[in-house]
């Protein structure tokens, strides 16, 4: 049955039959959420009958596709033998399995893994594990981190802290603590950054820089080259600065590798893993490390303990799916697609690089970022956001645009057909705006 949504207009309160609050969303003025029945591959079921091709792969999770039968499956057998168990003293074979699986595909320089719920939790356990590696080598004055101006790092307190400020967080400025913040590096503003990071690690007092590496998501698909990145990470290494890599997003294949960081010289302390590592099956989070950094806490003194987890932490249902999900990821299939997606993207982009009104386009492997044009200019609260969403949504493609960035994120299960229907859909839309503007 259709569920009826109640709304009125005449004051800031509503009655909903729906008891949900939904997140990234204002009640008040909201359209009623759509109800999906159902999703396989990259279509999505709406209860009405309708269809949606998923192009953002569900906030950046289903990176195989809805309702995987080898996930599922994997789900199903732990589910009937272990459901969960402490992590505190006891252990099991899928988060062992998964460890295993992921060290063989990380950078080198990790060693050890810790498990967390989410991406704002392996945030979080990326920078107290910074800070306190420090303070249990008795150096207390490195407690300052370096940020990435745009920067999107999560929703909880420290997430939000090495975040960007901005409307996101504006309620809970006062309660955050401080971070310096330098520009994404480019071409041209290259050499003023380096002299920026010299300036702020001079006095020996921070402790760590955190960056998306090449793609930064929420800040709007923003781009930069790795070769400029390395420069930074080399720079932190030589002044004694962890480096926390938040590849959460960039993470699992989105940027043509495994991960985003393989595409420098210069290897992170730290890297912070979610979303896709499940598939989009199960909630799970991962904050990598070298062996440099588990040292410092591996010591008889009981004040040296990492002092955090989850309830959840190591949940084995959670590692099945991600070991599924891993031996997906890893197979020849899975890797020829994320090239075949890289390269048609590429092929798009081509077709657009005439248009008017397209400000920037910016690809790395699988993610396609498309920058229009508005006399509003580029903000997450651009007002053609909502024209873009509801028109790609009438018709039959879910896409979820950043203010005036729209972006295409698909699922390595995605068929050609169906990223032509985006294409399609996207071109229309441009057309759409041509039409209006003449």
């Amino acid at each position: 049955m259709q569920t009826v949504w109640r709304f009125n207009y005449h004051s800031m309160d509503k009655t909903y039959t729906n008891p949900i609050w939904h997140p990234f969303t204002q009640m008040a003025s909201a359209a009623a959420p759509i109800h999906i029945e159902s999703a396989k591959g990259c279509i999505l079921f709406g209860q009405d009958g309708k269809t949606y091709i998923d192009a953002v792969s569900s906030w950046w999770v289903n990176i195989h596709g809805h309702a995987n039968p080898m996930i599922a499956q994997r789900i199903a057998e732990q589910a009937l033998k272990l459901e969960h168990v402490i992590f505190a003293g006891f252990t099991h074979t899928p988060a062992i399995d998964l460890a295993n699986a992921l060290l063989r595909i990380l950078p080198d320089s990790m060693a050890k893994i810790f498990f967390s719920d989410n991406g704002s939790t392996a945030v979080e356990v990326a920078i107290k594990m910074a800070l306190q590696y420090w303070y249990n080598q008795g150096v207390r004055n490195k407690t300052k981190i370096i940020a990435f101006e745009n920067a999107y790092h999560g929703d909880t307190f420290g997430a939000m802290s090495v975040g960007g400020r901005g409307a996101f967080n504006a309620a809970f400025a006062q309660h955050l603590f401080h971070v310096d913040y330098i520009p994404v590096p480019n071409a041209d503003n290259i050499l003023h950054v380096q002299e920026q990071f010299e300036a702020l690690t001079a006095s020996s007092e921070v402790a760590a820089f955190i960056f998306e590496p090449l793609v930064q998501g929420a800040g709007g698909m923003l781009m930069h080259k790795a070769e400029h990145l390395d420069q930074l990470v080399q720079m932190a290494r030589q002044k004694k600065v962890l480096c926390i890599a938040d590849e959460v997003m960039t993470g699992f294949g989105r940027t043509g590798k495994n991960f985003a960081t393989e595409y420098l010289s210069n290897q992170a302390d730290i890297m912070c893993l979610s979303k896709g590592i499940t598939g989009g099956f199960m909630p799970l989070g991962v904050t990598a490390c070298s062996q440099d950094i588990f040292n410092s806490f591996y010591a008889m003194e009981v004040d040296k303990t990492f002092f955090h987890g989850h309830s959840y932490t190591g949940n084995p249902l959670a590692c099945a799916a991600a070991n599924a999900s891993m031996d997906i990821l890893v197979s020849e299939d899975c890797q020829n697609n994320i090239k075949a997606i890289g390269l048609s993207h590429a092929r798009f982009a081509e077709t657009l690089k005439n248009e008017v009104l397209i400000k920037d386009i910016r690809q790395q492997g699988t993610i396609l970022a498309i920058e229009l044009k508005t006399a509003e200019g580029s903000s997450y609260f651009n007002h053609i956001r909502d024209e873009i969403y509801q028109f790609s949504l009438a018709h039959g493609v879910l896409l979820r645009p950043l203010g005036n960035i729209i972006y295409i994120m698909p699922p390595y299960c995605i068929l050609q057909e169906e990223l032509e229907k985006i294409y399609e859909v996207i071109t229309l839309f441009i057309h759409h705006l041509n039409s209006k503007k003449n």
